[in-house]
């Protein structure tokens, strides 16, 4: 490229990042980070003189468990389809639920909501003709199959959602043309159920998420929160969280020792608080613009 002066422009060493490069350069690695504390927190004249770097490994897994629950991004999601066993397996990391939602043709989520209607058994004993479970010769009680799961997977979502025939599957009535029903009919059903969306449950015994019938073959997005630290490549703190992770280190390795200062353990208590709410200002990434556009809906005249 030509300069104005009509010489030429050369490159400069300005780096661009793309891809799994751009995802890595916003990260630093656990162990790079237990160096880096190791290398500028820890020797003479420091507030850690000495300390075993087990120990450091330990509080650097504890402080990405911690953070993970409501700091860090620490949303996954998968994408899966529903199986005609109506169950698919609880990830590893997982920790806790935020959302599942099976997409359309457009690729629009709609929400599947827990329900409350049934629930999976976190034991199946076989029982006797007595009624007595049943058990091996090490004094084990032997499982079986459990017939309300059985019940429920072979249940028809219509009969509880008010769907009453092959061609009104969708329980919320938005085409009264197509329908001998008129505005006020359907008055008393439970919204809970009233909907198309489907339901589900956590089966703790067999480690699954379980959905209704009418979700088979449906593709859904399972969204949850991870405690970071199911796979070595995911354990990686983002470069705005890092001075927050230096400080709950040092607060929890000074504060598990005998004769520390009370005033020092305070302190180092504050730091680690103050840290950690600037951490979560920066990861928060909220954005004003797109706030008002989400407000912008309010607007609109909702006419019945």
């Amino acid at each position: 490229m030509a300069a104005p002066d009509g010489g030429l422009i050369t490159q400069t060493n300005e780096q661009y990042y793309t891809g799994d490069d751009y995802g890595s350069y916003r990260y630093i690695s656990i162990k790079e980070l237990i160096n880096n504390f190791l290398m500028i927190h820890v020797g003479d004249g420091k507030l850690i003189s000495s300390v075993n770097r087990n120990e450091i490994i330990f509080h650097a897994k504890r402080a990405m468990q911690e953070f993970s629950y409501d700091t860090l991004k620490s949303i996954k999601s998968q994408e899966l389809t529903i199986p005609n066993n109506l169950t698919v397996a609880i990830p590893q990391d997982f920790v806790n639920y935020v959302k599942a939602s099976w997409t359309d043709d457009l690729g629009v989520k709609h929400v599947i909501y827990p329900t409350r209607l049934t629930s999976n058994p976190t034991e199946v004993p076989i029982q006797d003709g007595q009624g007595i479970p049943t058990q091996d010769i090490s004094g084990d009680n032997l499982e079986g199959t459990s017939i309300t799961e059985e019940k429920w997977e072979a249940a028809d979502m219509k009969k509880i959602t008010g769907g009453y025939d092959e061609n009104f599957s969708d329980a919320a009535i938005d085409d009264f043309s197509k329908h001998r029903l008129g505005v006020g009919q359907r008055f008393g059903l439970n919204p809970e159920t009233t909907q198309i969306n489907g339901f589900f449950t956590i089966n703790e015994r067999e480690g699954k998420f379980a959905f209704s019938s009418d979700l088979v073959d449906k593709v859904i997005i399972l969204e949850y929160i991870s405690d970071g630290l199911a796979y070595t490549a995911d354990m990686k703190v983002p470069k705005l969280a890092e001075e927050s992770f230096y400080a709950y280190i040092i607060h929890a390795v000074i504060s598990s020792r005998s004769n520390q200062p009370e005033y020092i353990v305070q302190r180092l208590k504050k730091e680690k608080r103050a840290k950690l709410r600037n951490t979560k200002l920066r990861i928060s990434n909220i954005k004003l613009e797109e706030i008002s556009q989400v407000f912008r809906n309010k607007s609109k005249i909702i006419k019945h």
